[in-house]
């Protein structure tokens, strides 16, 4: 982290490790940080001691679950690094740390090439348009591939991949690397763990191949430069500098993406990696000015990324510490905050002081006194901070863009196993879900039990292992519940009046609605209903408009079949009367609340539910027996298509009802040799047996 204001923010790196599971994402972050002299000694994800796997279910599990912020330096660049979960039940943790990062590294498996999370990960960093390296891993394993890699990477995530890399030999005889740029082999000492490098003479067996990879990454990277493309086309010797130059332009461009290659368990390849993060990944400067909104207007603003502008912030993520409580990451887009100072959360209008500021390295923290624009950090005692928040120091108005955080879809009814518990159950809870924008906890008015919801089974294990042994709380677990939601499936006009007197003093409001169904694409991003008014001044006041709209909006979290959230409708405010005397918000309020419940009962409501998107990889062998499982789960098949020669993969949308237990039904019909992976995609109309059934399940709690 940069906590010297002379240091220039162009030699400053904001990356995230992103990929599937099991790529090598720790690995490879744990190698960087040997290789630039952070760590000493190198740690494992198997054998639990990697730096960055803090957690102690991280370490038992050897996955990543939290998102771990690291700083090092290679070269003359700082590069913070967020290490971020392959498992799609965090798939939030990738969600912030690509909002607020600049560039990444997409860690791909030389075995198993794009597999379903490295889709979904890629997919996260176009959204946020972020730049990328690609590195394909483990190049020493058995059935290691490159070029079969590199081509799935073109078939499914992007035409602009090339290799600026090729490897010495593959599986067992892995040697080294090729560098294109450079054109020279480069060895690893394994005797130094790597960190000793031989630079030598291409091979003769290689150097036809090499040769002709080089011809085709400067035809690829020419567009980017006319005066390396008069070179290239003249037959000119191109110099290394202008080569790198029209590399990084491309990536930060989003128009190209250079591809490395190395294996991270074996130390080979990793310093190459490290070179192209300083040489082709933006600093702050090169990603230029954020936007963001005027907080009334939603006019457009410019936040240029200069330490001495006014200070504006995102607040990117909440994490509960045991030894300092309360931190609250941050990631600096302009200005400078001094320990002490204050800050203005956009959000709230609350103002706060800033006592302690701190360099987060995994659970290792660091004093700092200031923070400067593209720096990434964490406050301590924030009361009223959380996740999506924007922070300035008063000077400017302005809100930056929130994060888009999927819905939890799976549920369990949790109760403390005594009564000791009953008081700190509600205690960490609260907590949880503040650390965790996926997860949500709400008390279930039919039976009355606390519901607990999220990404999956495996987020919802972690949280109930995190309440025994974080907060010391133990729990009953019941089993796990489908999230259910409701829209409606016809449209209609409901009218409510509400006259009465309280306290002595009269209260009047005539409200006109016109309910109608949406479909997703008649939707704005990010919505779940939609709110209009075509109401005069003359018939209601507009001084009640925003409270009619918030009414409405709230009284579609209450459905009428079974009190799920009701989405997909468009309410319109189509009349009214008022009253100059009697007529006030609340009044107002409550008859749109009325208005809105009867018209959700007579528009045919009806139980949505979530369907997920499920990517089996399997032996050719059992291919037809999983599309028979996945017809008989009321299963669409979306695509079928080659993973390897071995392999096929089977994608298909599933309702989430139907894959309790999947992952001993799909051991049995693969004999434990096909994987898959589970991941939200929407919710659908569920079939009318589908309702009946769940109806029925409600009534009888209530009952």
């Amino acid at each position: 982290m940069s906590t010297d204001a002379d240091s220039p923010l162009s030699k400053l790196r904001n990356i995230g490790i992103m990929a599937h599971i099991d790529a090598g994402k720790t690995t490879t972050t744990e190698r960087i940080l040997f290789y630039t002299g952070f760590l000493h000694k190198l740690g494992e994800v198997h054998d639990g001691n990697a730096f960055t796997d803090w957690m102690e279910q991280e370490r038992e599990r050897g996955i990543t679950i939290t998102s771990a912020t690291v700083s090092c330096l290679w070269k003359d660049c700082r590069i913070n690094i967020i290490d971020t979960p392959g498992h799609v039940d965090f798939t939030a943790e990738v969600e912030r740390s690509l909002r607020v990062l600049d560039g990444a590294v997409g860690v791909f498996c030389a075995v198993g090439g794009v597999e379903p999370q490295s889709e979904t990960v890629w997919h996260q960093a176009d959204r946020y348009h972020v730049p990328r390296l690609a590195y394909v891993n483990k190049i020493d394993r058995i059935g290691a591939d490159y070029e079969r890699v590199i081509q799935m990477i073109h078939e499914r995530l992007t035409s602009f991949a090339h290799p600026i890399n090729i490897p010495i030999g593959k599986e067992d005889n892995f040697e080294g690397v090729i560098d294109l740029i450079t054109m020279q082999a480069w060895y690893f000492d394994p005797l130094t763990c790597g960190s000793e490098v031989k630079h030598s003479q291409i091979p003769p067996a290689m150097q036809e191949k090499a040769a002709a990879m080089r011809e085709s990454l400067l035809e690829a990277v020419s567009e980017f430069s006319d005066e390396l493309m008069m070179l290239f086309l003249e037959g000119e010797e191109i110099p290394e500098s202008l080569l790198r130059k029209a590399i990084r332009r491309g990536t930060i461009s989003n128009r190209f993406v250079p591809v490395l290659c190395g294996s991270s368990l074996k130390n080979k390849g990793v310093q190459l990696l490290l070179d192209a993060v300083c040489d082709f990944l933006p600093s702050p400067l090169d990603i230029g000015a954020t936007i963001g909104f005027a907080p009334g207007n939603h006019e457009p603003l410019d936040v240029a990324p200069d330490p001495n502008g006014p200070f504006v912030a995102l607040a990117f993520k909440v994490q509960i510490d045991k030894y300092v409580g309360r931190l609250v990451y941050v990631r600096v887009y302009s200005g400078t905050l001094k320990k002490g100072g204050s800050f203005v959360n956009q959000n709230s209008g609350k103002r706060e002081r800033v006592s302690r500021m701190l360099q987060m390295m995994s659970n290792r923290k660091n004093d700092l006194d200031n923070l400067h624009a593209g720096d990434i950090g964490a406050f301590v005692g924030s009361k009223f901070l959380v996740t999506g928040d924007t922070i300035t120091d008063g000077n400017l108005e302005v809100l930056l863009s929130k994060m888009h955080f999927p819905d939890s879809v799976i549920s369990v009814a949790i109760e403390p196993k005594t009564k000791a518990d009953q008081e700190n159950l509600g205690v960490a809870l609260s907590r949880l879900e503040e650390e965790d924008p996926t997860f949500r906890v709400h008390v279930d008015k039919d039976s009355g039990q606390t519901l607990i919801s999220g990404m999956g089974e495996l987020h919802l294990e972690i949280i109930v292992d995190r309440l025994r042994r974080e907060f010391g709380v133990a729990v009953n677990v019941g089993n796990p519940q489908v999230s259910y939601k409701e829209t409606i499936t016809s449209g209609v006009m409901s009218s409510e009046v509400f006259q009465r007197d309280m306290n002595g003093k009269g209260n009047f409001a005539s409200v006109q609605l016109r309910l109608s169904p949406l479909s997703l694409k008649d939707l704005p991003e990010e919505e779940k209903n939609l709110f209009i008014h075509s109401v005069s001044e003359e018939q209601i006041p507009s001084i009640y408009w925003d409270a009619i709209k918030e009414a409405a909006l709230n009284a579609l979290n209450d459905g009428p079949l079974i009190s799920g959230n009701v989405e997909r409708v468009k309410i319109e405010l189509v009349g009214g009367e008022y009253n100059p005397v009697d007529s006030n918000e609340l009044a107002f309020r409550i008859a749109t609340g009325m208005a809105v419940g009867k018209g959700l009962r007579d528009a045919n409501p009806v139980i949505m539910e979530p369907i997920m998107l499920l990517t089996v990889l399997s032996p050719d062998e059992f291919v037809g027996d999983i599309i028979s499982d996945v017809n008989a789960k009321r299963g669409k098949i979306e695509v079928m298509r080659r993973h390897n020669e071995y392999q096929q993969e089977i994608v298909a949308d599933v309702p989430l009802s139907e894959l309790f237990g999947y992952s001993t039904r799909i051991r049995s019909l693969s004999q434990g040799r096909a994987v898959y992976t589970l991941e939200f995609k929407k919710y659908e109309i569920s079939p009318v047996s589908v309702q009946n059934a769940v109806l029925k399940r409600i009534r009888g709690f209530a009952e």
